[in-house]
């Protein structure tokens, strides 16, 4: 079914091919991805416009010594099967099995490991620095230049990191590939014959060598210089979109059509002995070769198993994600409530707030993949009467940090934040980990943090939220909650007070554990085998001080469940309230460990890290195996 791609095992045998089998293999390779990501789920849109761009890269680069770097990473399929992984892709992002991103750690043609935007060109930029502080360091005469090569996509290229090193690249004079991957036209308009001929000459050797023996010439006659610097400047404007890119420090060369892989390979060949920092403007489109995904490459972004012959097929029925119970709240606020201001980066589908954009327009903003401004835009509406909500990942939140604190927090604003995919995060693996958010927020004055623990908690939280005047979260878990039905009337939780959920009939060993958010059901489960009393904490701050300090004294021992990382977070949080009260009292605290978890099902990772109702038992019994049933809780003399 797929002869060519059988022989390949290696970019090595890759570049073995006559060129004029590389389209052929471009069919092979993106039928067999279709396949493979129908089955095993993941990145299929995106993976299906980058066939030929890594075949070319690939054939015509002498990877891994040539650095490709690839941004976001959910790109890579055909990397990854190129460089010896096709065997493994039938468990693609499943436990044990192949990232869906690049993983320096899983293979040395993965040069740098991504996952979240727009840091491509700052990496790259780094290699080739690397790269040219080596080469003047060894013997040149047998030391061959490296080659570095990011690429990034359009909307990465929205993030001012990536504009950032675009300008230090420029400034730096390295030898660097920034490949422009356009896949939604945001750009330019679609390849013509006239921009497709002068990508291919302003690539040339002939043109470049005119162009630097005209600079050097021209260097001479500085007024005639400047004529020829804007006349030239002028030309590109009026054919290419190319001038921002020049004035940064860089040869722009493009567009070119990216699913014609002799093009790019001509192209590129050319591109590699230019020197200097080049910009090779690709245009893809996502979903390539599949009718389907071409259609709706937003629907064929990120898929669970599916029949390509049948298409993806809406289920119905089923438990409501959270973030449905956020969208759903969003427009039911945003209908009682003219203030509410709607705020995503680059997370509309994700985020939950498809229906929001489509009923209040002129009140949603995506701000592209841009945290830091999103977060400081919220602050901006907020300083104005607005009633900003930023639906964010809590993964993503990490990236606007100095934003929270410094122009939301400090400044005590009342801004919203939606935190989804809190925890473990599943497929997505380590670099979506939501494992840090209570212990960078619990430590920012004025925040207040909430961590729902059923689906109609969740909707009374962001309620709650909203009517503060200060900054506030609510942080809740991707995917689906235990199935508690949401009340449509919306009533403001109390703030800082958490509620007993179940208490024990035992007089002796009494343990009471303190859940916060989504691990209340598998505590639940536990207290039932043991017969321990449950606090569903609710608030991360303010904490329950009082409800923290009369089960100490009741019981006699203290249990914290949470999932987020142990360091720092709620179960600190306890053990803050203990000392500062004198309290002296056994406490064991369960969460995630100090190390980042990979990727796998959601059920099986949170039983490893001991979050199931089977693990929270055992590490009891393994703590308190051997406690004094006369010792109490007792106030440090």
């Amino acid at each position: 079914m797929h002869p060519i791609l059988g022989s390949i095992d290696s970019p090595a045998a890759l570049r073995a091919l006559d060129a004029s089998a590389l389209p052929d293999l471009a069919r092979e390779l993106r039928s067999f991805i279709l396949a493979s990501v129908a089955q095993t789920g993941g990145h299929l849109s995106s993976n299906l416009g980058t066939v030929e761009l890594t075949l070319a890269l690939h054939y015509v680069y002498d990877t891994p010594r040539d650095r490709i770097v690839w941004d976001v990473g959910h790109q890579t399929y055909a990397h990854k099967i190129l460089t010896g992984r096709r065997g493994a892709m039938n468990r693609l992002r499943m436990l044990d099995g192949p990232s869906g991103f690049p993983r320096r750690s899983e293979s040395e043609y993965d040069t740098f490991g991504t996952a979240h935007s727009s840091t491509s060109i700052s990496a790259a930029l780094g290699m080739a620095i690397g790269a040219r502080r080596e080469l003047a360091g060894g013997d040149k005469g047998e030391l061959r230049r490296r080659a570095v090569v990011a690429v990034i996509g359009d909307g990465a290229m929205s993030a001012g990191m990536a504009f950032e090193a675009l300008n230090n690249a420029g400034i730096a004079g390295a030898d660097l590939l920034v490949i422009l991957n356009d896949n939604e036209m945001s750009i330019s308009e679609p390849v013509g014959a006239l921009n497709g001929y002068l990508a291919k000459l302003l690539a040339s050797p002939l043109y470049n060598t005119m162009r630097r023996g005209g600079k050097e010439v021209l260097a001479k006659l500085p007024p005639v210089k400047e004529l020829a610097k804007r006349a030239e400047e002028h030309v590109k404007g009026m054919v290419l979109p190319g001038t921002l890119f020049e004035e940064l420090g860089f040869n722009y060369i493009g567009p070119i059509d990216g699913h014609d892989v002799g093009k790019l390979v001509t192209t590129l060949e050319n591109v590699k002995e230019l020197r200097g920092p080049q910009l090779l403007h690709v245009i893809t489109k996502k979903g390539y070769g599949y009718a389907r995904a071409e259609q709706d490459p937003i629907l064929y972004h990120g898929v669970t198993p599916f029949d390509p012959a049948v298409g993806i097929v809406a289920k119905s029925g089923g438990k409501p994600a959270y973030t449905n119970i956020f969208g759903d709240w969003i427009c039911d606020m945003a209908a009682a409530d003219p203030r509410v201001i709607a705020i995503t980066p680059a997370m509309r589908e994700g985020s939950g707030l498809v229906r929001f954009s489509q009923q209040f327009p002129e009140r949603y903003f995506d701000v592209g993949i841009a945290e830091q401004h999103a977060v400081t835009f919220a602050a901006g509406l907020a300083c104005e009467g607005m009633k900003p909500v930023v639906a964010i990942y809590s993964t993503f939140l990490q990236r606007a940090y100095d934003q929270l604190i410094h122009d939301v927090a400090l400044q005590n604003l009342p801004v919203v934040f939606a935190i989804d995919r809190a925890g473990i995060v599943g497929a997505d693996g380590a670099t979506h980990l939501g494992a840090f958010d209570l212990s960078y927020l619990r430590c920012i004055p004025n925040m207040t943090v909430m961590a729902p623990a059923d689906e109609n908690e969740c909707r009374q939280m962001l309620y709650t939220a909203y009517l503060q005047d200060t900054p506030t979260a609510v942080r809740y878990p991707r995917g689906s909650g235990p199935g508690v039905a949401v009340a449509k009337t919306m009533t403001a939780v109390p703030i800082g007070k958490g509620e007993v959920r179940r208490t024990t009939t035992r007089r002796t060993n009494r343990i009471a554990i303190l859940a916060f958010g989504s691990v209340v059901k598998p505590a639940l489960a536990a207290a039932e085998e043991i017969d321990a009393t449950v606090a569903n904490m609710r608030f991360v701050k303010p904490l329950d001080a009082d409800l923290v300090c009369r089960l100490a004294l009741e019981h006699e021992a203290l249990v914290t469940v949470e999932e987020n990382v142990v360091a720092g977070g709620a179960g600190s949080a306890v053990a803050e309230a203990l000392a500062e009260q004198g309290i002296v009292i056994p406490l064991l605290q369960l969460g995630l460990p100090d190390a980042f978890i990979d990727h796998g099902d959601p059920a099986q990772l949170l039983a490893r890290c001991g979050l199931a109702a089977p693990g929270i038992v055992a590490s009891i019994h393994s703590r308190f195996a051997a406690l004094r049933t006369d010792s109490r809780a007792k106030p440090a003399a």
